[in-house]
Formats: C-alpha cells, structure tokens, sequence
C-alpha cells in the first residue's frame, strides 16, 4: 500500500506469555516505559516524513508545498524502515520491564510490523482507482478540508500541490498499466463512476467557462481571507489558475486517458479469487480486517446466522407498525413509500442535516449516563460534495486533526435523497458520529501515555465494531422514538450482517455481482442506489466489509460476560471506559483488558 502510515495488523500474542519474568519493578517500569514512548514516537514521526499528506491531515504544515509519492519505491520504503525500527526496539527493550500499557504498544508495534511483513506481497493487488476513490478525489478532499492558508506561503504551497499532481496522476496511470499488463484489470463498475468524478473537478472556471471549479472556489475564498496586500492576493489567483489549466489539468487528462486505456481489457466484475494469489490474498485480507483468524467459511457461516436473526427482529415489528405482508413487501414499503423519503430539493437536505444534528445533540445530552470521558473535539455534520458523490460511500467520519483545531466530520452522501430513508437517519448519525466513531477515535486521539501511532492508527474490526455496537446502545440511551427509527437500526443492522454473506460469498465463493445484490435487496429495506454502490464497494475492497459485525459481536460479548460477572456492581460507564480508555486494539487484545476491567471491579 502506497500510504506510509496504513495499518496492515495481526493478531497479537498475549501480552504475557506463561513462563515469562515477572514485570519489573514500578519506577525502572515507569522510565523504560518513557522511553519506549518516545522511541515510537520517534518512529511514528519518522514514517510520517515519508507522507506529506499524511503530515497535512494530522494538522503539521511540514512539506505543505508537497504530495505523497505514488511509486512502488514508496511503499518499499515504508517498509524497510518499519523493518529497522522494529529491529532496534527488539533490542533495546524488554516487555517482561514494561508497565502494562507499554507492553500493549510493544506487541502491538511488533505485529504490525510483522503484519506488513506478510501483506507486502499483496501491494499491487488493490485497485489505486475504483468506486472506493482514488487520487482524482483524495486531492481535492485534501486541498479543500486539510490544507489551511494562514499566510501567502501557505498559499504558495497549495499551488504547489496543485502543480504536483501532475506527479502523482503520471505515478498512478503508470501503476494501473503495470497492473493491467500483469492481468490486475478493475471491475467494469469502476470506470464510469471514476471518469465522471475526475471530470467534475476540471469543471469550471479556470478550465471553462460559468462558476469557479471546486478547487478554484475554495482557493479563492482562502485567500480572499489573508490579511496581504490586494496585489499579492491577485498574483496568487493567477497563479492558481495558471497551475489548475496546465499541471494539474494535465494530470487529470493523463488518469482519464489511462481509465479509457484500460476500460475495454476488464472482462466483467470478480472477486479477489480472480487475482493472481487471489485466495491467498483474500485470506490476508480477512486476517486484517477481523484481528481473528476467522477463514471465509466461518465468517460466512456467521453472516446466515445474523441474517436470520435480525429478520426475526424485523418480523416483530410488523405488526406493532400494522404491517401485513411479507418481510420483502414491508421492505419494498419502505424502500418506496413517500413518507419515508425527504424531498428530493436542497431544502429536502438541509432538512435530513438538521435531522442528524439533533440526533447528535440528543446522544450529547444523554452520553453522561452512559460514559466516564467524552471526547472533547467538537463534531460536524455535512453533506459530501457534489464533485465525489459519484464515488463517495453512503456515510463516513474524518477524525480531528492532531492539533484540535479541525473537528471531527460526520459525512453523508445526499446525491438522491429519493433514495436516501427517513428511517435509518437516526442509525447513521449514532455509527458516524455520537456516541459512535467520534466517541472512540477523536477520543482516541486525546488519550494521554500512548504512543502516536497508536493515537493516529486503528483496527477495523474494533472501530467499525464500536460503530455498530453503538447503533443498539443508542437504544439504551432513548435515540429511537417510535417503531420504524428502530425498524432503520435494524435496517443497519442486517446491512452489515448481509456484509459477512456478500464479502465472502464475492471473493470466496465466486458469486456475481447480480448474485449479490439480489441477496442484499431480498433482506434489506436499503435502497437500489445504496445496494449497487455497497455492492461495488465489497468488490473493491476485500475483506473490509466483515469488520464491522465480527468486531460488534466481540463488544457485545465482552458486555455479557461483564454484566453476569460483576452482576449489580456492572456500571455501563465503566464497561465504556475499558473499552475506550487504551484506544484501538485488535478484538483478542481488547479481551484481555476487559478481563482485567472485571478482575479490578470484583476486588
């Protein structure tokens, strides 16, 4: 993988193994533990000087005038330096002299490492442009919500870059013919969506006629906001709009060209199988995305068992809605019944935003009750933007930047609100925003004695778990006021249960992509739009789509096993805050801390 900082992580071993020394005494624990600290840290920054982006998007203005390199050399960078790292703290530390966190980061700074190691062989397997994004959208997303100008050099700087993309789209049309040439060809759902949504971003004034492009509006209102002479604020206009019609046009004209290339050489849409080292890949993925060594069988296994579960779930609420018919003809009810959609206008959006606000603000007033820490960035909720609708998934969260001076986002996709339901917008807002994901990462980041990269870094089974876990604890907490906000939890709920089916049935058991959406649609009430793009997404992203329900399960097994054992002592605040207070852990990991929450409160 191309990104410096990406996650690719394993199962850890027990932090204690049996036989091992006992812990060293507190105060030589306490400064090795400082010093590990700093060394990872140390390690953490030295791997982010490779990603100019990456230091962008932590809120650092280091190499703001720059892009991230897109080459294979990259990556092998990346790599070697995680390998020499891992090699000197092997040597200069022990974990049976750490405290209890600090042999938390060392086994976890060593499996990653270790977890790179494996998943290095897989590198040019994923598709750099697909429906999940790609470069032609990751600028613009970067320039716009990253990139702050606070003076004319930071102005400078984001010309730059608009300059250097030029690079970066040479680098990446340049991987999609190695690929290509090596029989890695995308699926035939990705062109049309990708071309599109490049083209958007060359719309506009400087590159035609009408209201400034994206880029060109943001870097307008930027700059018309920096205190310099009026002279210098119109030479950097120009100067923009010199970069934007030439460089940067140039590099988009060169990913466009590459799509059209490789467009006629896709031979239909397959799963990972179809790749060279496709099971292998696969299984590599799964072991990423979960933290468990789940194969596909048994993850597949589980999403018919949660399938039918939650169908049962729904069946109930039939007739407490006087609903009679079939489960799919009360999801066809909802997926077409104007009362459950807003007015497909501008007003019709603003409403659902408004909508979502309020329920953020209701699990703000009530999440006292439920936890001990809160996080204290602030959180926003907005609309994707019109130039990466095409591409952009249904909702998503950007976490704070490292400084707090950036909020945590709450997105949602609102291209068709003919196909976007009243019912799931309290579910959404829960996952992405509160108590969901702004809970755990933004929380993540202020957490104090944990190195950096375990601020910044994460495991998808545990986040996308948390997410979910916090769609049924939102009922707890009076998010759900009438049958059908608890019908679109459910909606939620069996979407990712459907995702266990569909992510191993695409890239294990060789179902299409017709196969799948027809499975989607006949146990979900989610739109056709919604089906079709998360559909695409599993195609493109093997693996990612089990995290979430594997991860949920693990929680709310981990509550159970608290609540029986801790009985009437079982404080939900507490619970909460085991869960939360280490940051992302691999789900074996988080197991152990709970274990240890339960010891310490039975006391």
């Amino acid at each position: 993988m191309r990104k410096a900082l990406a996650l690719l992580l394993l199962p850890l071993a027990p932090l204690m193994q049996a036989g091992a020394p006992a812990p060293a005494p507190v105060a030589q624990a306490g400064a090795q533990d400082q010093a590990l600290l700093q060394f990872l840290d140390q390690a953490f920054d030295e791997q982010t000087n490779l990603s100019p982006e990456s230091q962008t998007r932590l809120g650092f203005k280091t190499n703001y005038d720059r892009l991230d390199d897109y080459t294979d050399a990259a990556a092998v960078r990346s790599r070697d330096l995680a390998e020499t790292q891992l090699k000197e703290m092997q040597a200069r530390f022990r974990p049976d002299r750490l405290g209890e966190s600090a042999r938390v980061s060392y086994r976890l700074f060593e499996y990653e490492v270790k977890r790179g190691r494996e998943a290095f062989q897989f590198r040019k397997l994923a598709f750099p442009v697909s429906t999940n994004g790609s470069p032609a959208g990751d600028i613009p997303v970067l320039l716009i919500n990253n990139h702050k100008i606070d003076s004319v050099a930071d102005a400078r700087a984001y010309i730059a870059r608009l300059r250097d993309t030029e690079r970066v789209m040479r680098e990446t049309a340049a991987l999609m013919r190695e690929q290509a040439a090596a029989g890695i060809v995308p699926n035939k759902v990705n062109f049309a969506p990708a071309r599109a949504d490049a083209l958007k971003v060359i719309t506009g004034a400087p590159f035609d006629g009408g209201a400034d492009s994206t880029l060109m509006a943001d870097f307008s209102k930027k700059v018309a906001a920096l205190n310099a002479p009026a002279a210098d604020k119109e030479a950097l206009l120009n100067d923009a709009r010199a970069a934007l019609t030439g460089p940067f046009r140039n590099g988009y004209q060169m990913l466009i060209a590459a799509i059209d290339e490789i467009e006629p050489k896709s031979r239909g849409n397959f799963g990972a199988w179809s790749l060279p080292n496709g099971d292998a890949y696969y299984a590599d993925r799964l072991k990423a995305s979960t933290t468990t060594a789940l194969t596909a069988d048994q993850i597949h296994q589980l999403g018919l068992k949660q399938v039918a579960a939650i169908r049962q779930e729904m069946e109930a609420i039939k007739p407490e809605v006087g609903f009679q018919g079939t489960l799919e003809q009360f999801f066809d009810h909802i997926r077409t019944d104007p009362q459950f959609k807003y007015p497909n206008t501008e007003a019709g959006r603003e409403t659902y935003l408004s909508d979502a606000r309020g329920v953020i603000a209701a699990m703000m007033a009530a999440a006292p009750r439920y936890f001990r820490t809160l996080p204290k960035a602030a959180l926003e909720v907005r609309a994707v933007e019109k130039w990466r609708e095409g591409t952009a998934p249904t909702a998503f969260y950007n976490a704070p930047s490292a400084d707090g001076t950036r909020p945590g986002i709450y997105y949602v996709n609102l291209v068709d609100m003919n196909q976007t339901q009243k019912v799931q917008v309290t579910g959404i807002a829960v996952h992405e925003g509160a108590p969901g994901h702004h809970f755990q990462i933004a929380r993540q980041q202020e957490l104090a004695g944990i190195p950096k990269f375990r601020k910044f870094g994460g495991y998808g089974a545990y986040a996308e778990g948390w997410g979910l876990y916090t769609e049924r604890l939102a009922g707890e907490m009076g998010a759900y006021k009438d049958h059908y906000s608890r019908l679109g939890m459910l909606s939620l709920q069996v979407w990712r249960a459907i995702r266990l089916v569909l992510d191993t049935g695409i890239h294990s058991k060789r179902w299409t992509r017709e196969q799948s959406i027809a499975y989607f649609k006949s146990n979900s009430s989610i739109s056709d739009t919604d089906i079709a793009r998360e559909v695409d997404r599993y195609f493109n992203w093997p693996g990612q789509a089990t995290s979430y329900m594997v991860g949920q399960l693990k929680i709310a097994e981990l509550r159970t096993r608290a609540e029986k054992a801790l009985g009437p002592r079982f404080d939900i605040r507490d619970f909460h805050e085991a869960v939360l207070s280490q940051g992302s852990l691999p789900l074996d990991v988080l197991e152990e801390q709970v274990d240890r929450y339960i010891a310490g409160a039975r006391k």
